[in-house]
């Protein structure tokens, strides 16, 4: 059966006016081939697919990577790539710039002399925006997964334990149920600490009367759930109130509206709007939203610099929120794919205000 994606990733090299494309990246080697291992590299010609690999790979690799040729290389990579491109008489071929460190770029540029190295970017990340019928059938397993898990930890949250022990808790529930480890490094945020936006979590002990924030994901089978979830330990106070329901009003508010054709920078004021009218602007500093796949974070963004059209079968979280320094922070987070007519949420946990 052919390979969608090479197909795709060809009528990219047509449209550049490239012979070859050589994917370094470990990501698009997957995503390209379908190989898990932690070594190899693609390389894609008009007529041709290589996976480039090593000797502890040669069994695995043909298992996994259909419509692949599989080749060995032996101490030198650039040898046999060159090796390859001589085969087919390319004169030229493209390298992931974003990708390739400097002293990478020169090694080959030395060795595959007289072949010309011609940077590209996003060649392989422009086809992972759009997901296909399988890639979003994993991704609703992983975001069930990230669900079953704030609901485990729903039981098991309490004051007395630091955000810590509830990290390493909520990593078990996911590897345990199927997660290869978590999307990222887990933010369990207490307290004051919860006005930190990336505060991951620290030996700081859960206490009363404080927001918990548990932004956290599972990596399933390749690809990246990225959930979002605060609650409030011992008796809140009329602010946790007033901060939790203008953050959930703007998340609302946004996947009520958000919808195909509209550009990243619309997506964000959509929650943005919604929390500078309560006089928070300031208190939210950074974007509505980013793409997701087999990265945590890809494009496209919902962001305020954003000139991108969001368009169906793209993922997307939807996350406002705001942050008190000395007081704690809220952030309400969801995944949804953009639909021909609006979205698709994937992540289904409950944002009622939640008191433990």
């Amino acid at each position: 059966m052919a390979n969608k994606r090479v197909m795709k990733l060809r009528e990219s090299l047509r449209q550049r006016n490239l012979e070859a494309v050589f994917i370094t990246s470990a990501v698009n080697r997957r995503y390209l081939s379908g190989f898990t291992g932690s070594s190899g590299y693609v390389l894609i010609t008009h007529q041709k697919a290589y996976l480039i690999t090593d000797f502890r790979y040669m069994t695995q690799a043909p298992q996994q990577a259909a419509g692949f040729e599989v080749v060995e290389h032996g101490v030198s990579v650039p040898e046999t790539l060159k090796e390859l491109l001589a085969a087919e008489r390319i004169s030229e071929v493209g390298f992931e710039q974003d990708d390739v460190v400097y002293s990478a770029y020169r090694k080959y540029e030395q060795e595959l002399a007289p072949v010309q190295l011609v940077p590209v970017t996003g060649i392989v990340e422009l086809l992972r925006v759009y997901k296909d019928v399988e890639e979003l059938a994993i991704m609703k397993q992983a975001a069930d997964l990230a669900d079953r898990t704030f609901h485990y930890m729903l039981e098991i949250l309490k004051p007395g334990v630091t955000e810590l022990e509830m990290a390493l808790e909520m990593e078990f529930f996911m590897r345990k149920n199927g997660a290869t480890s978590s999307s990222f490094d887990t933010i369990i945020a207490s307290g004051e600490r919860s006005a930190l936006p990336h505060g991951v979590a620290s030996d700081r002990v859960i206490g009363n009367n404080e927001f918990v924030k548990m932004d956290f994901g599972a990596l399933l089978d390749g690809y990246c759930s990225d959930i979002t979830r605060t609650v409030v330990m011992g008796t809140p106070t009329a602010r946790h109130r007033e901060i939790y329901d203008i953050v959930l009003e703007a998340q609302l508010h946004t996947l009520e509206h958000l919808r195909p054709g509209m550009t990243g920078a619309a997506a964000d004021a959509l929650a943005r709007d919604v929390i500078t009218k309560y006089g928070y602007g300031e208190q939210f500093g950074h974007s509505t939203g980013h793409g997701l796949g087999m990265e945590v974070h890809e494009s496209p963004r919902l962001s305020k610099l954003s000139d991108t059209i969001l368009q169906p079968g793209m993922v997307v979280t939807v996350e406002p929120g705001i942050y008190l320094p000395g007081f704690g922070g809220v952030r309400i987070e969801d995944d949804v794919v953009i639909t021909e007519n609006g979205i698709r949420r994937l992540t289904e946990s409950t944002k009622d205000f939640i008191v433990i």
